[in-house]
């Protein structure tokens, strides 16, 4: 099986095969848009065949659109957390760091660890992790009001002091 690293940035994606002792077979950079990551998809398939893992860096800001597109496309896709990058990037052989490096870098971090969670993607987990993410910042915009209105009271008059947090 070939392991494809990504190294997601906001405009595009670097990635990186590798064969099943780490060795890179080829490396490419698309656009972050679906239509990148299905040219992404249509390069590995053709220059490495069907047989493929994809590995990609949790962080899922970056990262969301391109999990998502490859799960349409049926592809099997791992996330690596990123602490594990700094390790694998300590005992590479190459030094400094480029997106080419940081994707191989990724592939390999997914090759060494088979227990990594498996990215998945559908409506439902969709719409609950938006609204969820809506919530908590209703609730830190909320907490911020109440805090900025206390200290403006206690700026009028200094009885009406902001009790002790917890």
């Amino acid at each position: 099986m070939v392991v494809v690293g990504a190294d997601v940035h906001k405009q595009t994606h670097t990635f990186v095969a590798v064969d099943e002792v780490g060795r890179e077979l080829g490396h490419k950079t698309f656009p972050a848009t679906t239509p990148g990551h299905q040219d992404a998809v249509r390069w590995a398939r053709k220059q490495f065949g069907r047989d493929l893992q994809w590995a990609i860096e949790d962080c899922r800001h970056l990262s969301a659109r391109l999990e998502r597109d490859l799960l349409i496309n049926g592809e099997s896709v791992v996330r690596v957390p990123p602490k594990m990058m700094a390790e694998q990037r300590r005992v590479a052989r190459t030094r400094g760091k480029s997106d080419p490096i940081d994707a191989l870098a990724v592939a390999r971090a997914a090759q060494r660890e088979p227990g990594l969670p498996m990215a998945s993607h559908d409506e439902v987990s969709r719409e609950l992790k938006l609204l969820v993410d809506r919530r908590d910042d209703l609730v830190k915009h909320r907490t911020a009001t109440i805090n900025r209105l206390l200290w403006r009271v206690h700026e009028l008059d200094p009885d009406w002091a902001p009790r002790p947090g917890p």
